[in-house]
């Protein structure tokens, strides 16, 4: 998928659920991935012709603030290229997570914990939204991961609300799949990942279950997306309730 073909379906997403508006102050939470560096790349482009004219930040979670700490330097540069103010917040979450926790599936408390401190920095720095980039497989991933491991009809929305910080969330990459993320990906600093899970979490499970499906099921990922993101489609029992009710 070309840049402009991205930047299209990416602006279908923020178009529909009204994500960004005029005077926004809005925050990248980079994580150093090939997700949330097209998400930047993508956005800063975006801004040029947006309607909507608003303020651009990038903010980093270091899970380290020991002698591993991780080197931005490449992101920096990559930031100052695009004027985008590149803010990083060093952390102990991973000594907590692995250390002192001892966490056996540590990817939640990870999570929590370095969203926690995402919305903390974005408060002080006056950002009203923060971005996340998240994009279709992502949501089709957290759908099945629910249903798997928690029993439970739930996946994440593209836009919320957050009461305790008055921030809210967006993810402008909805509607992107990951396929055409990676080419797009391949220019960027994205660093590799030091997380002692990585490649070995229930969502990386998850994400080998439905390629399996998908070799006798090609269509697999666009038929789950179809269900989560069209009302029509949606028939469970509290629907039926409703209905017995007139009946």
């Amino acid at each position: 998928m070309s840049e402009k073909r991205l930047l299209s379906v990416m602006r279908k997403g923020i178009e529909k659920y009204k994500m960004i508006k005029d005077g926004d102050k809005i925050a990248v939470g980079i994580s150093g991935g090939k997700d949330s560096l097209t998400l930047l790349k993508l956005l800063s482009m975006y801004q040029k012709f947006s309607n909507e004219k608003f303020e651009l930040k990038a903010i980093a979670i270091d899970l380290n603030n020991n002698d591993k700490k991780t080197d931005y330097s490449k992101i920096q540069e990559f930031c100052d290229s695009i004027s985008v103010p590149f803010i990083v917040e060093r952390t102990d979450i991973k000594e907590i997570v692995f250390d002192v926790r001892k966490e056996k599936n540590p990817c939640a408390l990870c999570s929590k914990m370095r969203k926690g401190a995402l919305y903390e920095v974005a408060v002080k720095n006056g950002v009203n939204k923060v971005a996340l980039g998240h994009h279709a497989d992502d949501l089709i991933d957290t759908f099945i991961l629910s249903l798997f491991y928690e029993g439970r009809l739930s996946t994440f929305a593209p836009k919320s609300y957050l009461d305790r910080t008055k921030i809210t969330l967006i993810r402008p990459m909805i509607m992107i799949e990951e396929q055409d993320i990676i080419p797009f990906a391949k220019d960027l600093p994205v660093l590799v990942s030091s997380c002692p899970a990585n490649k070995n979490t229930q969502r990386e499970y998850v994400k080998e279950i439905i390629k399996t499906l998908g070799i006798k099921i090609p269509k697999i990922r666009e038929m789950i997306y179809t269900a989560l993101t069209h009302p029509e489609r949606y028939n469970l029992f509290d629907k039926y309730e409703k209905e017995i009710d007139v009946l």
